[in-house]
């Protein structure tokens, strides 16, 4: 199904990411996948992204193993223009995986929220601990 456009904004050094990812050519698609710790972002790319998930920069922004706290972020009177600039600055501020196909846009955590933008599923998925998801094809 190549001509059902998938983009991951994918962090390969993540599990959910990489599961995320491993789900969606499970089921047969060839997403394409931006690195975004390596490409980064632009202001008007997280703008769009975020209006198509409808979260704010403060919802999409990731806490553990960021800067955030030091850049102080997380103080709730911080606005969403200057998380933006901090995540157009520091591309890991941002959530992942993000996952943008017809049926929408999400943060994909838990990576299995991916199968509900998926016009065909795998009959079934191991993660990467072992856990299986997916469509069983026992009822």
């Amino acid at each position: 199904m190549s001509d059902y456009p998938i983009t991951i904004f994918h962090n390969p050094a993540c599990g959910t990411s990489r599961n995320t990812l491993a789900m969606i050519e499970a089921a047969g698609y060839a997403p394409t996948v931006v690195e975004y710790l390596k490409v980064g972002w632009t202001r008007p790319q997280l703008q769009d992204l975020f209006a198509a998930m409808g979260v704010t920069a403060r919802e999409a922004m990731r806490e553990k193993g960021t800067p955030a706290a030091e850049l102080g972020l997380l103080d709730p009177n911080v606005g969403n223009d200057r998380i933006l600039e901090a995540m157009v600055l520091r591309p890991v501020l941002v959530n992942r995986p993000i996952v943008a196909t017809p049926k929408g846009t999400r943060l994909c955590r838990p990576s299995e929220a991916v199968l509900d933008l998926l016009d065909q599923q795998p009959a079934a998925f191991t993660k990467e601990d072992g856990e299986v998801v997916g469509l069983s094809p026992v009822r």
